[in-house]
């Protein structure tokens, strides 16, 4: 468990933020520019030294209240990778790997290190400045001089916002991999929902220097009640396992609790877990089962609470689907005529599914 509590003043800006975050997988602190996510995230790294806080990983105190402990940087067990790779130019990959490993108190074995270089496809570049390097391989070699450091903790401040779409899109299947295989506790920092509906499980969202919320990706995403203005990606995102493949029409079923799903193939064997995102404004409602639609994605659900959207126009109706929360975001005048009340009983058609690994 992390244990996270800072009060930081600056002009026209307040962090005040009391967390209790799990020390295990990815834990994405969300929010627009401004919120806060890069002054938490530097304040768990110790490199913002906030009076008064208090930092507890996993029993051990790097930081408390009166002053009396506060670990530098240098003694707390992080890796930190930032939004640039930040590698130095004048050494090869496999230097800067080096470094990495140098600096860490309990030095990687042979295998440890093969094993990381391998998870990153970086074993091909180890003889290359980092000049020579995309932009997404470097940010992989910096992710992986980061883990060489042994962490107990990682910290990633951003790491694609600096990349394009092509480059973003080569990275993330790597992260997807760390997550699946490594057991070091992630804090991911993002504004993008699509890296965060991909990668996180915890997710903490942010807003004038506050935590709003705090829970898990698919239960925070589905609450009414805070201003995440997600806007056009306001949705959810299910845990679901491939039980099916349509060769004929090359789609794949996939289960959930609520529920099968088909989505586009993308060879995922049987029995693997992957996620789904539904995008709130892929649902629409009926009191029945539609036949004859070109929606081929149709689940039994429960309205259990209508809330506000960006336009007055608007509404977003949380549904419940065998347990799992779905958001579908209708007209008012639609929610009017279909009389939609807390407790009804409608069929959400899903019009698109992603499969997002």
């Amino acid at each position: 468990m992390i244990e996270a509590r800072f009060k930081l003043d600056y002009p026209g800006f307040t962090l005040d933020v009391d967390l209790s975050l799990p020390s295990a997988g990815i834990t994405a602190l969300f929010g627009q520019s401004g919120s806060g996510k890069t002054t938490l995230l530097r304040a768990i790294a110790g490199l913002e030294r906030v009076p008064g806080g208090r930092l507890v990983f996993d029993g051990e105190v790097w930081q408390d209240e009166d002053g009396g402990v506060f670990l530098p940087t240098h003694r707390r067990p992080i890796g930190y990778v930032f939004q640039e790779a930040s590698l130095f130019a004048h050494l090869s990959v496999q230097a800067n790997l080096d470094y990495g490993i140098k600096r860490s108190e309990c030095r990687p074995t042979s295998a440890d290190i093969s094993r990381i270089v391998e998870l990153l496809g970086i074993g091909h570049l180890r003889d290359r400045r980092p000049d020579r390097l995309s932009g997404g391989e470097r940010q992989r070699v910096a992710i992986a001089r980061a883990l060489l450091r042994q962490p107990r903790l990682l910290l990633m401040d951003e790491p694609l916002a600096a990349l394009d779409l092509a480059r973003k899109e080569e990275i993330l299947p790597y992260l997807e991999q760390l997550h699946e295989t490594l057991k070091t506790p992630i804090l991911y920092v993002s504004h993008a929902p699509d890296e965060v509906a991909r990668l996180a499980d915890q997710l903490v969202v942010l807003d004038g220097g506050r935590a709003l919320a705090s829970g898990t990706l698919t239960e925070t995403l589905a609450r009414l009640d805070l201003p995440i203005r997600l806007g056009e990606d306001a949705g959810v995102v299910l845990d679901a396992t491939v039980s099916e493949h349509d060769s004929e029409w090359h789609l794949a079923g996939v289960d959930f609790p609520g529920g099968r799903l088909w989505v586009r193939d993308k060879g995922i064997p049987t029995g693997h877990h992957v996620r789904v995102r539904i995008l709130a404004r892929d649902v629409s409602l009926a009191h029945e089962k539609i036949e004859g639609s070109s929606i081929i994605n149709a689940v039994a659900a429960t309205v259990t609470a209508i809330g506000d959207d960006a336009h007055p126009a608007l509404c977003l109706v949380r549904l419940d689907c065998g347990g799992q929360p779905l958001l579908a975001r209708l007209t008012r005048r639609s929610a009017a005529t279909l009389q939609l009340a807390a407790g009804c009983h409608v069929w959400a058609q899903i019009k698109a599914v992603a499969l997002i690994g």
